[in-house]
């Protein structure tokens, strides 16, 4: 009985141990999130002082580009030109894409040449758009986003305001299944967790996040740091490339985009466990060390204080005994600890509502699906992807690995 209560006192203590520091390491994260920026707001006016490249990447988005398009043609000024980068659809893409421009001559149909070894898809034509651009800035938009008018010209006034060379705005989730709506935002937390929120004071190079969905740059400070090719072998491309141009100096932002576009991403829960599962855990912009360290944050404040204080509490009840024992003390810092961590994810969950359009149940007790996304963050950390957008990069990957 002795050496049972000793084995459980000193697993108690390295739990502990292992919690209280990660948990400290969390709220210092998201310490400055607190004064971070407001939802950038839509310009209502145009304004002709710069010009903007808007680059779209596109393979077989015939089911998904339309809203794009319509939302870029009810841009105003500083839009120049729209460069629609195909890859050679077979799903109708083009005809969309030429018939959009039949409508609004800024948008131009584009196709990139053959995937040169060592590039992911998307990147290669991301650069094969900025050999085109001739725009001052250069904004990156997903074919599955929903730009809202005016957000060309937000997106300018939000760098200026700020001295950005480069800034990436989150986006508003929409049409969203209720599995998606549950498990998402789970996953989404794990970013915040590791990363820290839009629109707070920018982070060190190394912890700079970034959305590729709705990304800008100037012109000249990609050209003269190689374009997108320092990202071409990442699927996240969109952090690599913000982390590299950080590391040399530029000034980079996240800010909170929910107001000025939107995305319907996955058709699935399946879809979206699969696609951005593989990519999430940033791998390609992170060292494996600081990648497990995260893995580790994650699980500790995020998926495990509810299990263990639901257990804890059990223990703490059943055991009137344990009650008047030295470890009293112990198993109450550890009921405080995970509290705590609850807490802050509950007050987490409150501060992302803004980023989905349709919350509901499925939104509100998303906190439940935390082991899920932790599960899968361990998944994708562990493994090395193989395929994206259609495309298979299984040599790619086995160099990766290697």
């Amino acid at each position: 009985m002795n050496m049972t209560f000793d084995v459980v006192h000193v697993a108690g203590l390295v739990l502990l141990a292992v919690q209280l520091p990660l948990l400290l390491l969390l709220l210092a994260r998201l310490a400055p999130g607190r004064t971070r920026r407001p939802p950038i707001a839509p310009r209502t006016t145009p304004r002709t002082d710069t010009t903007v490249t808007v680059i779209v990447a596109t393979l077989n988005e015939a089911k998904r580009i339309g809203p794009c398009l319509q939302g870029l043609m009810a841009q105003q000024a500083p839009l120049l030109e729209v460069l629609v980068v195909d890859s050679r659809s077979t799903d109708g893409t083009r005809e969309l894409v030429e018939a959009a421009s039949a409508r609004d001559p800024r948008i131009r149909l584009l196709t990139d040449e053959p995937l040169p070894s060592g590039w992911v898809g998307k990147v290669w034509a991301l650069e094969t758009g900025l050999r085109h651009a001739q725009g001052e800035w250069v904004l990156g938009i997903d074919a599955d986003t929903v730009p809202a008018p005016g957000l060309v010209g937000a997106v300018i006034d939000a760098v200026e305001q700020d001295g950005y060379d480069v800034a990436s705005f989150s986006p508003q989730f929409r049409d969203q299944t209720s599995a998606e709506r549950f498990v998402q935002p789970a996953m989404l937390t794990t970013l915040v967790y590791r990363c820290g929120a839009a629109g707070a004071t920018q982070p060190p190079p190394d912890r700079v996040l970034a959305n590729g969905q709705c990304f800008v740059a100037r012109r000249a400070l990609l050209e003269r740091n190689g374009g997108y090719a320092p990202a071409r072998a990442s699927f996240c491309d969109d952090v690599t490339l913000a982390r590299h141009l950080a590391a040399q100096g530029a000034r980079v932002g996240f800010l909170d985009g929910s107001r000025i576009i939107q995305v319907s991403a996955y058709a699935s829960l399946g879809e979206m466990w699969r696609e951005w599962g593989r990519s999430f855990d940033l791998k390609d912009a992170t060292p494996m060390r600081r990648r497990w360290l995260d893995v580790a944050l994650v699980w500790s404040a995020q998926a495990l204080p509810l299990p263990l204080l639901v257990g804890l509490g059990l223990v703490y009840l059943r055991n009137p005994s344990l009650q008047q024992s030295s470890s009293v003390s112990l198993l109450e810092a550890l009921l405080l600890v995970n509290a705590s961590a609850l807490f802050v994810r509950l007050m987490l969950l409150a501060a992302l509502r803004g980023s989905y359009a349709e919350r509901g149940a499925p939104f509100w007790f998303s906190w439940l699906a935390d082991v899920a996304a932790a599960w899968r963050l361990t998944l994708s950390t562990a493994r090395v992807p193989k395929s994206w957008r259609g495309r298979q990069y299984d040599t790619f990957a086995a160099d990766q690995a290697g």
